[in-house]
């Protein structure tokens, strides 16, 4: 085994449990790691997206722009305010800030602007110790041979250029390379992790796996348009992730990825049926709520993705290997509890995807069904799963009987994903 493999699964060696010594010390804390503003391509004022999330019971919150962090001075025509989002998104920044709170100006083209705030300004009003949290990030946005390359990396001091490359595999490493070279300049947690794989359907399932020193992705953005249940030629968004951890684990020696939910919001006014807020987060089993500790945390993948359904406890027990799961019920809802892995031993045949004209698509292989299979289905508030040792890894998905309040897709139920174990 390598040095670099070595060194990834270095960082995993504490087991994915939060029954752990000092468990009991630690808190559950849910956030959003991935949010545009009027920084990039979002349609409001950052304040007032902070004030949301701080004013709906989140508890952290990373502002991740396109390629530019907010930072310094940044003047915005208000004729593109009112163009994405309508003459209500000034209105309403006064009404909530107030007056003062505002500066305008008109250029020298006779254009009159708004000046937008940096994370440093407004980030007082809203943080509070032990319950609301702004983190700096970015969304560094790369792209390959017209392909799209979208990688959130949280907790930086200074923006990231995109480093480019000849392939998706080549430009994903050089990206990680350069926010890890930051961090440990900086001597301090940086988490990157890869958006929307089926954006523009640019990242296969082969892609992801074979770029191990990725390990996290997006296991549901909030976004209607990343396509996340695929089509009848591009897989869905969890069976990449299966395919994905089953050939970083059977062929690759590495360790698996692990699963982010998001928001990915980019519209807050309702004019649109656009990328909006509430629809995916993580929760996080960290000892404060501080950068440091939910950096490390999220490294040793003690949290879980959600889309609506919270869970009151998941725990892996190392010596027994058996993965528990307790939902935090709502009334009136229903939960089925998934384990779902591959087992040894696997058919690891493999079919390429082709068009009308027999022409190979660039796109994940299709795999059988033998990958990321359901190894045990239960109904009910709880559930267990032990592992026999045949399993390469096992993950729990749970799946509510009812709908989330702002669905990004059509019949879509309230879910929530843990992380592969039982993979050591």
């Amino acid at each position: 085994m390598n040095a670099r493999i070595l060194c990834l699964i270095g960082l995993f060696l504490a087991s994915w449990t939060f029954a752990q010594e000092g468990g009991a010390e630690k808190q559950w804390y849910k956030g959003n790691l991935h949010t545009h503003s009027l920084w990039s391509d979002g349609n409001d004022f950052p304040e007032m997206i902070a004030k949301w999330y701080a004013d709906n019971d989140y508890d952290f919150l990373s502002f991740t722009e396109h390629n530019i962090m907010s930072q310094g001075e940044k003047w915005f025509s208000i004729a593109e305010v009112e163009k994405r989002g309508g003459k209500v998104v000034l209105e309403k920044c006064i009404t909530a800030m107030g007056e003062d709170w505002i500066e305008t100006r008109t250029n020298d083209k006779d254009q009159k602007q708004v000046r937008l705030k940096t994370l440093e300004d407004f980030r007082g009003k809203f943080e509070s110790p032990n319950e609301f949290l702004m983190l700096t990030g970015e969304e560094i946005s790369d792209s390959v041979d017209g392909f799209p390359l979208h990688m959130n990396a949280t907790n930086l001091t200074r923006t990231l250029r995109p480093a480019g490359g000849k392939t998706i595999r080549e430009a994903m490493n050089n990206n990680l390379r350069a926010a890890i070279d930051q961090a440990k300049s900086e001597n301090r947690e940086v988490v990157v992790h890869l958006n929307h794989p089926n954006f523009g359907w640019a990242i296969t399932a082969e892609d992801l796996a074979f770029v191990t020193l990725e390990k996290f992705f997006e296991v549901y953005n909030g976004h209607p348009g990343i396509r996340h249940l695929g089509d009848e030629k591009h897989a869905s968004v969890e069976r990449i992730w299966d395919i994905a951890n089953t050939l970083r684990i059977s062929k690759l020696d590495a360790a698996p990825l692990f699963g982010m939910g998001t928001d990915d919001s980019h519209h807050y006014h309702g004019r649109e049926n656009g990328a909006s807020t509430g629809r995916g987060w993580i929760m996080v089993h960290a000892a404060e709520l501080s950068p440091d500790s939910l950096m490390a945390a999220i490294n040793q993948g003690e949290f879980y993705a959600s889309s609506g359904v919270t869970l009151e406890s998941v725990k892996f027990d190392s010596d027994s290997r058996t993965l528990n799961i307790d939902v935090e019920p709502v009334e009136g809802e229903t939960y089925s509890i998934e384990f779902i892995g591959t087992l040894k031993g696997f058919d690891a045949s493999t079919e390429n995807v082709k068009d009308a004209d027999g022409n190979v698509v660039r796109t994940t292989k299709v795999y059988s069904d033998e990958v990321g299979k359901v190894l045990q289905t239960s109904e009910g508030n709880s559930a267990s799963y032990q592992c026999t040792g045949e399993e390469l890894y096992v993950r729990a998905l749970i799946t509510s009987s009812s709908a989330p309040v702002n669905p990004s897709f059509a019949n879509q139920k309230k879910q929530a994903w843990t992380q592969p174990v039982g993979w050591r």
